[in-house]
């Protein structure tokens, strides 16, 4: 098996959540097999970042030099996980997938984006429109579009600043440490006045889909009247398919 490295910590529910993830899907993977107990589960390193300290440093959309710092930060984590003998890393979070391009640089291990994973997924649903949900640099960012475009389907224009600071308010205050006993209404209350009939939804920040407790590990669902779309399941799939290849 190959050894996975998670840069986790933005936040911190979302991480344990995908080492939940990793380790009960590779149980189940060779259970299915007739493997004894215990299960195998890859090796896997977690480095995990400060939030209060990597919200601090976000930089203004459009301008590179102010996010310097905060790609140090990611660009570093990665390194550390490099040099503990990872064989490809996953960033538990959304938001700094935006940076991507930038926090890679000089790491030569291979890092599995959530982009690809996530329309890969929902290409599966023949959906021709997605609205992505998330934090305000992953819903101010073009990047969820321009792989989504990749495949034929088109996210819906960008949300107005007043509804952005919205997501990122809900996710602050009803996500944070996992879903509150709010946030399932609150969320699905936004999905219901911005996503179209047969829209796919991608909750693209990773604790969003902590607001579906049954839906947890499934790339793709269907709940309270809309098609939903969890980039950490597909994310967590993609690792396992890493990882597993072989065995």
């Amino acid at each position: 098996m190959k050894k996975i490295g998670i840069l986790g910590g933005v936040g911190w529910a979302s991480t344990v959540d995908y080492y939940r993830a990793i380790a009960q899907g590779a149980g189940r993977y060779f259970a299915e097999r007739g493997h004894g107990s215990p299960l195998p589960i890859p090796p896997i390193t977690i480095e995990s970042v400060v939030q209060a300290q990597t919200r601090a440093l976000r930089g203004i959309a459009g301008d590179e030099d102010s996010w310097a710092e905060f790609d140090a930060v990611f660009c570093n984590a990665l390194l550390t996980l490099q040099s503990a003998g990872c064989d490809f890393a996953i960033i538990a979070s959304n938001t700094p997938h935006a940076r991507l391009h930038a926090i890679r640089q000089g790491v030569s291990m291979p890092i599995l984006s959530i982009f690809d994973a996530t329309a890969e997924a929902t290409k599966t649903t023949g959906a021709s429109e997605a609205l992505v949900l998330g934090t305000t640099v992953t819903m101010q960012a073009t990047n969820y579009a321009d792989h989504l475009a990749n495949h034929g389907i088109a996210a819906n224009p960008r949300l107005p600043e007043t509804e952005i600071a919205e997501m990122q308010a809900m996710i602050d205050t009803d996500f944070y440490g996992g879903a509150s006993d709010g946030a399932h209404a609150r969320l699905l209350d936004f999905c219901n006045r911005h996503a179209t009939p047969g829209t796919a939804i991608l909750l693209a920040c990773t604790e969003l889909p902590l607001a579906f407790a049954d839906h947890l590990d499934d790339p793709v669902f269907e709940a309270d009247g809309h098609l939903f779309i969890n980039p950490s399941a597909a994310h967590v799939t993609a690792a396992l398919t890493k990882a597993l290849a072989g065995f």
